[in-house]
């Protein structure tokens, strides 16, 4: 499986080395590079915690079963993501890659899937069930933090894209399977 998954790997990765390039490029310029290490540090948990315990403020009571239900929810994308990181040791494209510049320390060292991208689409998606007026605002935040990471050089979109898909059915899944009272 881990031989598979090696080659495979070695086949996206020249496969997304130019668009990666493109992309890192842009971390260059300094401003570029401050915006998008700022909203990868806010992808890093600190706009989710924020969020998710501001609930019991802006829903009361009911505020304090959608904070259970995200940190649920939170906690099993990191035992997910892990144990797929884990398995796949797919390598950062700067460690794979000379021409792909890290713009930012990266959390821990293999990149698929994107586990920033994962909890920002999981999270947008539970979160807008709580507060859908915050929709627009989250899948910009979402949005930035998956793109944030292929600029940063920690990813290749491939990883960003599986993150997508994986929160995107953990955040599905979790409404689905919360009680109807929950949601």
């Amino acid at each position: 499986m881990r031989r598979r998954a090696t080659l495979a790997f070695t086949r996206f990765d020249a496969a997304e080395l130019k668009f990666c390039r493109y992309l890192n490029r842009s971390s260059r310029s300094s401003p570029v590079r401050q915006l998008f290490r700022g909203v990868s540090w806010l992808g890093d948990g600190w706009v989710w915690y924020a969020l998710i315990l501001a609930l019991p403020l802006v829903l009361g009571v009911d505020g304090w079963w959608a904070t259970a239900h995200l940190a649920a929810t939170g906690a099993l994308g990191v035992l997910l993501y892990k144990l797929i990181k884990c398995r796949a040791v797919r390598e950062r494209p700067y460690i794979t890659h000379s021409a792909i510049e890290c713009a930012s320390a990266p959390l821990d060292r293999y990149s698929f899937p994107s586990g920033h991208t994962l909890h920002a689409v999981s999270f947008t998606i539970l979160l807008t069930q709580y507060v859908p007026e915050w929709t627009g605002a989250l899948a910009v935040l979402a949005l930035s933090i998956a793109l944030s990471r292929v600029i940063l050089g920690l990813h290749y979109p491939t990883d960003v894209a599986a993150g997508a898909v994986l929160g995107g059915a953990l955040g599905s899944a979790s409404v689905l399977l919360a009680p109807p009272w929950l949601v």
